[in-house]
Order: C-alpha cells, then structure tokens, then sequence
C-alpha cells in the first residue's frame, strides 16, 4: 500500500515489535507503472508561497494540526515545529527526545505528538514539556484533542481519552480486533460532545467525550469473502464532516455519508479506499485503489463525475479547495481537478517525494506535507 500499510495479525499485536505482518501490494502493485503525467491546459493560476523543511515522516503518516493560522507539524525524528501559515516563519522548534509515529494534535493551549513506543508527549504552545504518558501500545494516528481532552487510538483497537492539562487518563475502550487487520492510520474527529472514530472491520463509532460511552456504531465497509485476507474492511482515512453528515471509506469496502447524530445511513456506494474521503456542502470526494478520483452527490450519493488519468500515482486522499478539488500523489505532485467535472485545470510540484497525508486548507492557502519533510503553501487564483 502506498503509505506502507501492511496487514497485521490481531494474534500477533500482544508482541508488537516482533508481529508478522504482509505487504498485500508488495508484488504485483510495484510492476504497475505509474500513469504519466498527461499534459494540461491549466486554468488555474498556483503557485507555491512558502516551504519549510521539518524532516522525514519515513513509514509514518504525518499531517499539520491547525490552530487558527498556526501550523504545528512533526517527523519521525521527534522534531516538533510551529510554523505560521501566512507567511511560512517557524516560530519555534523543538524535539520530543522519541522517534514519532503519528501527525500531531492541537487545541490553542497543548500539541500533543505520538512516540514509537506509545507514548504521549504534550507541549504549551511555547514548545515546552507539559507532560508525557507512557501506558499506552504504538499509536498510528494522531491524536485529536476537544477543549479538556486528548484522544487517541492505539494498534491493539483501545481508544483512551487523558486529561489534556495533566494527562491524566479519564477513560478507556476496549474494541475486539478482526483477525486481520491494516496497519494504518484511521483517523479521529472531534464533532461537539462526541469523537468519531474510524476502526478496523469496517466499522465507525461515535463514542461520548464525557465517559467514552458508545453514541453510535455504523458499518461503512461489510467484511466479504471466504478468506480471512479477502475481508479486511478496515475504516480508512479520517472520517469527514459537513452539517449534519459524517462520511467515510473502507478498503475493500465502500464510501458513504451518515447521520452525526444518530449513525444512521444516508447512502452508500462500492468502493475500495485506502486513504479516506474528502466533502464539501455538494460532493463526497474519494480516491480509489487503482488512482481514481470520484465525485458522488452528497444529498444522494450519485456519481457526479470520475477522473481516471492518475492510475498507480498512489493518490492521497483529496480536498475540496475553492473550485478545484486538489489531491497529491507519490512524486510530489498536488493536482487540481474541477470541482464540477473532475477534469485537471492545474498542477505544482513540490520536492518530488510522496504526498501521504491529504491536503489541508489554512484560510486562503492549501498546506501539504510530504514523505521526505516539505511543508509547502500553495495558493491560487
């Protein structure tokens, strides 16, 4: 997979650091060239504004938290960095002292980052040590903080929350684990009182900040197949939230919107995703397997239009952004497709190594971070 996803044995995760696990695209996929570039008539004018170097996400997943128009981002090195997003300026960096596996969690008083060996380390806003917790297995994705909370999810499926003045832990979750199970990085939204949660086996669930209590569970993607490989359902991505919808993908599995409130179903369509979706008040944007961009309705769930010119660029999860829809893939490239009939108006390079995490949008501004540590502003006209 194209974030180093790999498939993890549920057996397996009480000796993490020994764990067998299998790379599904590990053989065939790599004899798929990717698609080239085709070329383009460009009617949107990008530029890139700013770049900054904060390090190498290696195998990891990193993404920027955004506080206002501030940018905290993070590598694999420990490095931890606040930069601001107008103009690019680092306003400080420091190092967590631990390798770091996850993107990073902000509010405006605490950031917290995740350690390669579960850890958690809370910084203020200044760059100095709040606090750290260390009684927790490997963390894939980063955490999310609400007002008074932190979060998390580890690889062994427990979702624990820790106070986010002290780090004290308030409560924990236990989720039973399909026998297989991705080794990636599903993410978490904070939605008022409750966080959503993208799980393993297909599965989204909205559980209370106040005790973690289960709101609602909803099955994005139904496990399928006679073999325990062929029903790996998992939730990918972070689950997306426009008004009163939430909506998700699964690898091999489908995309669709639910109630926030409830988890009720509103639509659902096949597909097989690893990377999660992308929505604004008209479409749910998701990026398939094989490259594909597909546009659905998001009253409806209909497909509004498909691009397939990116086949094999192992495509990040996309955003709308004004009337584009922009989406990076594994040479560095951020495309700009239309919004209103996926055709590409636009394209910018950035240092040539993948984009894993999807695109963020910071006011004006598109911010993506890359595999080898550019953070880069990209504005348009």
């Amino acid at each position: 997979m194209h974030f180093s996803a790999k498939i993890i044995s549920a057996a397996a995760l009480c000796v993490l650091a020994g764990c067998s696990s299998w790379n599904p695209f590990s053989s065939k996929s790599e004899k798929n060239a990717p698609a080239p570039l085709l070329e383009i008539k460009p009617t949107l004018s990008v530029k890139q504004l700013w770049s900054v170097q904060v390090g190498s996400s290696q195998n990891y997943v990193f993404s920027p938290a955004i506080v206002g128009q501030q940018l905290y981002v993070a590598a694999a090195d420990g490095t931890l960095l606040k930069i601001d997003a107008v103009t690019g300026r680092a306003d400080w960096r420091v190092n967590a002292g631990v390798r770091l596996t996850g993107g990073v969690g902000a509010n405006t008083r605490t950031v917290v980052v995740a350690g390669d060996k579960g850890g958690l380390f809370a910084f203020d806003n200044e760059g100095k040590l709040r606090w750290k917790n260390q009684d927790l297995t490997e963390i894939l994705s980063a955490p999310v903080l609400s007002e008074n909370l932190v979060v998390v999810r580890s690889i062994d499926n427990k979702i624990s929350a820790y106070d986010v003045d002290t780090g004290a832990r308030k409560w924990v979750v236990e989720r039973n684990l399909p026998a297989l199970t991705l080794r990636a990085f599903p993410g978490l939204v904070v939605a008022g009182d409750q966080v959503i949660i993208a799980l393993p086996g297909g599965r989204m669930a909205a559980l209370s900040l106040a005790n973690g209590g289960l709101r609602w569970e909803a099955v994005v993607g139904e496990p399928k197949g006679a073999t325990e490989l062929e029903r790996v359902a998992d939730v990918s991505g972070f689950p997306a939230i426009v008004g009163r919808d939430v909506c998700a993908s699964a690898y091999q599995g489908r995309v669709g919107c639910f109630d926030l409130n409830t988890g009720a179903l509103r639509w659902v369509k096949k597909i097989s995703s690893e990377v999660g979706v992308g929505v604004d008040e008209r479409f749910v944007f998701a990026a398939d397997v094989s490259g594909a961009v597909t546009a659905y309705n998001r009253e409806s769930g209909s497909s509004a239009w498909k691009n397939d010119k990116l086949t094999n660029r192992r495509l990040s999860a996309p955003v709308s952004f004004g009337r584009a829809v922009a989406v990076g893939d594994l040479a560095g490239y951020v495309h700009f497709l239309s919004r209103e009939d996926g055709s590409f108006i636009g394209r910018v390079s950035t240092d040539g190594s993948q984009i894993l995490a999807a695109p963020v949008v910071v006011g004006s501004n598109l911010i993506v971070q890359t595999k080898s540590g550019s953070v880069v502003a990209i504005a348009t006209q």
